[in-house]
Formats: C-alpha cells, sequence, structure tokens
C-alpha cells in the first residue's frame, strides 16, 4: 500500500509540474524591445559653458521667519556690486499678505555694508501658516543701473 501511495503522489506532483509548465508564456521568438545606447566618446569633452554672475545681487530676509501675527519684525536686504556693497542706493518694500498688498511706507538708504532695513507691524493681517513675502526694490544706483528686485524676504505666522 505504501508503494501505491508512493507511486501516486509522484504521478500526481509530475502531472502538476507538467500542467504548470504548460501555462506559462512562450519565450520563443520574442526579441529584445529595449534600444541600445551609444554615447560618443566626445561627450565628456564637451564643456558646458559657466554662468555668468550678475554684477549687480541682493538679496532680502526677515529677523524672524515665524514671528507671532501681531508682532513687529524687521525686513533687511542688502546690496552689492561685484560683491563690494553699494552706498546711497534707493529701497522700497511691498510686503504681499494674503488679502492685500501693502507698500512699507520708509524709503531706506544703503549703508556703507549695503544695507537697508525696514521695520514691518503685522498686527494680524497675516493668517497663522500662511506664508507672506516682501519684495524689495532697489532705485538710485551709482553708475546709472536700473532699478533692482531683489530675492524676496519671506515670514510665516505662528
Amino acid at each position: 500500500m505504501h508503494t501505491f501511495r508512493s507511486i501516486f503522489l509522484t504521478v500526481l506532483a509530475l502531472s502538476f509540474l507538467l500542467s504548470l509548465a504548460a501555462c506559462t508564456p512562450s519565450v520563443s521568438g520574442q526579441t529584445n524591445s529595449q534600444k541600445q545606447v551609444t554615447i560618443d566618446k566626445g561627450f565628456q569633452s564637451q564643456i558646458s559653458p559657466i554662468p555668468t554672475v550678475p554684477p549687480y545681487r541682493c538679496g532680502a530676509w526677515s529677523s524672524n521667519n515665524a514671528p507671532d501675527p501681531n508682532s513687529t519684525i524687521t525686513i533687511y536686504a542688502r546690496i552689492t556690486k561685484d560683491i563690494a556693497p553699494i552706498v546711497g542706493a534707493n529701497a522700497t518694500a511691498v510686503v504681499h499678505f494674503t488679502s492685500s498688498d501693502q507698500q512699507i511706507d520708509a524709503q531706506a538708504t544703503s549703508d556703507n555694508g549695503g544695507y537697508v532695513s525696514f521695520t514691518l507691524q503685522l498686527q494680524g493681517q497675516q493668517p497663522s501658516h500662511v506664508p507672506a513675502t516682501v519684495d524689495v526694490t532697489f532705485t538710485n544706483i551709482p553708475e546709472g543701473h536700473g532699478p533692482l528686485h531683489c530675492t524676496p524676504a519671506f515670514f510665516t505666522p505662528q
């Protein structure tokens, strides 16, 4: 009886393997659908041009990036020409609140380090957890350069 059971299980296992092999997809006759990519040997000798750094640059930032909605913060900006500070340039600032834009009343003139600062009273004008930006623009730049728009400052009332 034991021999009969062994033969029966062996035949059953072989039948299962053959039926499983019959269900697999056929691979004969298929071609490789990927295209071969070749890279020209001169590829590495090609040099990308080095970008030129603009001579006039400015950026703005806030004294506190996460202030209380009713607090007072300071907006700073700096202007340079070839990394040297520019003295005597006029700056204006516009705050972009969710509900409206507001120009900061004071006009600032850059000091010996090229810095200006503006005091901004938030007075709950910006909702909590909603970012606001401040654009600073320099004018009256020596050597006749036109207006220069800085990288904006930002803050998010908490």
